[in-house]
Order: structure tokens, then C-alpha cells, then sequence
């Protein structure tokens, strides 16, 4: 466990959080040199899953959290054991090219001041930088560039950082945790940069076996209005997360009432977010879980 937690090459260490993601896991994994340790932090009692990653990768340690705790306290688990200089958190459905690691080591010690590297998306269209919460200009895609905020499904993290900053933010089950981070990282003067020499390729909410479609789309409607109002109150105003989210209120009832009477499935979906909203209206914690 020790070499697991210290970091064996170049000092990195890669923590992936999964459930249910046994059809995305091992594409995930055989995407990263072998040289590299693996730490997997699997959202159940699955001891099936764990047993098989352990078996089938000398590299990967897996740690069963008995429960669903969601994305960002799940990731402070690891983030929390891991010891090595850097950490390189991605989701089970990303896949890494020929030299997204080397790229992000190589970066870190050419700008070494930095809180957070990201690659960018290899499927990416050259003028499509929106993901990434700034309209970045026309660079030389060798290089890197200072951005705001990244996305939470691939982060390489300067961990000597984050004994001040800290990780996620764990009242947040999913959805908005990177942004709440990054928030945080950038009030406090840090840097975040892109790389954008280091790619990868980021399937999107396929991190999930997709038997469990409905129960997870279910479950993200409700945690997205919970998260999204939650985190405008937190780093603006009670005022001001309720101005922009009030008619979203109006819309989402008047959607379910609609729906109901067609006996349009669509009802579920809008009854979830309306769910979501007004529980994190009420200072109710992210409780809702997929029923899987």
C-alpha cells in the first residue's frame, strides 16, 4: 500500500474514482504506462471489483468506501493518502494519448508554480475552449496558458498546494466541485494552467455501466439544481443564487404539470431538478442517491 500511497515514477500518482464502472475502468487503465501507480477509489462494497482490478494490475490499489459518497469526497480520500509530489486525477471514463503524463511532468517543471495542470480534450475543435470557463485566445497549442477554472474529469494537482487551499468541497456530492475548487484556488493567488501538448479523450458520462443510465440521469438532474444553487450562495450571495435560479422554480413546475397530464416521461427528469433546487433552497444536504 505504501509504494501505492508514495508514488513510484516521476512521482505521480493517478486516483480515479468509480461505481458501477466496470465497462469504462480497465479502457481507462490500460491507457496509463504501467509504470505509473494507480490508486481507484471505488464508491461501494464491491469487493468483486476490487479483487479483479487488484489481479488483473500490478499498479492499482483499490479502496472500497462501503458507500456512495459521490465525486468529491471520494477524491479527498485519496487525495488525502496519497503522498507522492503530484497527483493525476481522472475519471474511469477518460483515456490518456501517447504522452499525456510526459507532457504535464514536463510542464510542471518548466512553470513549477502552479496549483492545478490540465490537459484539454484531443476531440476538441481548435475554437471550442468554452468547457473550460474562459475565452481563451489564439495560442501556439505547444504551449500553456493561464486559465480560471478546469474540468474535474482530468486534474494533475500540485499537492504541496493544498495543505493551505484543501480539496473538494464535501457537501457537494456531484456536479460544481471543480468549480468551487478552482474558485478557491484562484482567491488565493494560485495559478491553473492548460497544457495544451497534453491531450486526452473524455467519453462523458459513460463512467457507468450502462444498465444504470436511467437511475444515474435521475440522479444527475437532481444533484446538478442542488450543487448549482449551492455553490452561487456560497461564493456570492443567498440574493443572488435564488435571482438566478427562481424561474427555473417556475419552469420546472409548470413542466412537471405539463408532462403529467401528456404521461410524458420527460416529468421525472424536471421533477428531479425541481426536487434538487428547492432541498438546497431549504439547506438540506445532497442526499439523493441512484437507486442502483
Amino acid at each position: 500500500m505504501n509504494n501505492f500511497i508514495k508514488g513510484k515514477a516521476n512521482d505521480v500518482t493517478f486516483l480515479i474514482v468509480t461505481f458501477k464502472s466496470a465497462e469504462s475502468i480497465h479502457k481507462c487503465i490500460n491507457s496509463i504506462p504501467d509504470k505509473y501507480p494507480i490508486l481507484v477509489i471505488e464508491n461501494s462494497a464491491d469487493n468483486f471489483f476490487k479483487s479483479d482490478l487488484e489481479k488483473k494490475y500490478n499498479n492499482v490499489k483499490c479502496i472500497l468506501t462501503e458507500e456512495n459518497l459521490g465525486f468529491g469526497k471520494a477524491n479527498n480520500i485519496g487525495l488525502n493518502l496519497i503522498q507522492s509530489k503530484y497527483t493525476f486525477l481522472i475519471n474511469p471514463d477518460v483515456l490518456l494519448t501517447s504522452n499525456t503524463t510526459e507532457q504535464l511532468i514536463y510542464y510542471s517543471q518548466k512553470i513549477k508554480d502552479f496549483a492545478l495542470l490540465a490537459p484539454v480534450l484531443n476531440n476538441l475543435e481548435d475554437k471550442n475552449y468554452s468547457i473550460y470557463k474562459k475565452k481563451l485566445p489564439k495560442v501556439n497549442k505547444s504551449e500553456y496558458l493561464e486559465v480560471d477554472s478546469i474540468r474535474g474529469f482530468a486534474m494533475f494537482f500540485n499537492m504541496s498546494k493544498f495543505k493551505s487551499i484543501g480539496f473538494f468541497d464535501e457537501k457537494i456530492f456531484i456536479y460544481f466541485e471543480e468549480d468551487d475548487l478552482c474558485r478557491r484556488v484562484r482567491n488565493l493567488n494560485q495559478k491553473i494552467y492548460l497544457i495544451f501538448s497534453s491531450k486526452v479523450v473524455h467519453k462523458g458520462g459513460r463512467s457507468h455501466n450502462k444498465e444504470f443510465n436511467e437511475q444515474m440521469e435521475l440522479s444527475r438532474n437532481w444533484h446538478y439544481m442542488w450543487s448549482y444553487y449551492y455553490y452561487y450562495k456560497k461564493h456570492f450571495t443567498f440574493l443572488y443564487a435564488l435571482l438566478i435560479t427562481f424561474d427555473k422554480v417556475i419552469s420546472y413546475s409548470l413542466k412537471v404539470f405539463f408532462y403529467t397530464l401528456l404521461f410524458n416521461k420527460n416529468k421525472k427528469k424536471y421533477k428531479q431538478r425541481l426536487s434538487g433546487l428547492l432541498n438546497s433552497y431549504m439547506g438540506k444536504s445532497s442526499w439523493y442517491r441512484p437507486k442502483v
